[in-house]
C-alpha cells in the first residue's frame, strides 16, 4: 500500500507565504516524477509544478517566480513553498506521484487527499 500525505496548507493574506510539504511512503521502489495540482471550486484540476527524479521542474505560468518546487528523494517527499500568494491561488492542492513499487513492471500514478489553501484579500 503507497500513501502520499500533505501538510501545510491553511489560510493566508494575499502577499503571504505558505509551504506545502507531501511524504510518499509504503513498499515504494522508485519515484520518477511528484508534483503539485490544484483544484479552485468549480474549475478542472490543474498542474501547477512538478519535478523529476533528477531535480528538472516545471511550473505553471500563473506560478512562475512565485512558487517554488522542491523534493527530498531520500525521504520521499515534495515540498512546494508559495510566495506572493494571491485570491486566485485558492484552491485544494494535491500531491501526485508517478512510482514503481516493488515488483511493478509499470509505474502508477498516486494522489493525496488534498490540503485547502486559502488567501484572503
Amino acid at each position: 500500500q503507497v500513501q502520499l500525505v500533505e501538510s501545510g496548507g491553511g489560510l493566508v493574506q494575499a502577499g503571504g507565504s505558505l509551504r506545502l510539504s507531501c511524504a510518499a511512503s509504503g513498499r515504494i521502489f522508485s519515484i520518477n516524477t511528484m508534483g503539485w495540482y490544484r483544484q479552485a471550486p468549480g474549475k478542472q484540476r490543474e498542474l501547477v509544478a512538478a519535478i523529476t527524479s533528477g531535480g528538472s521542474t516545471n511550473y505553471a505560468d500563473s506560478v512562475k517566480g512565485r512558487f517554488t518546487i522542491s523534493r527530498d528523494n531520500a525521504k520521499n517527499t515534495v515540498y512546494l513553498q508559495m510566495n506572493s500568494l494571491k485570491p486566485e491561488d485558492t484552491a485544494v492542492y494535491y500531491c501526485n506521484a508517478d512510482l514503481y513499487r516493488y515488483r511493478d513492471y509499470f509505474s502508477s500514478d498516486y494522489w493525496g487527499q488534498g490540503t485547502q489553501v486559502t488567501v484572503s484579500s
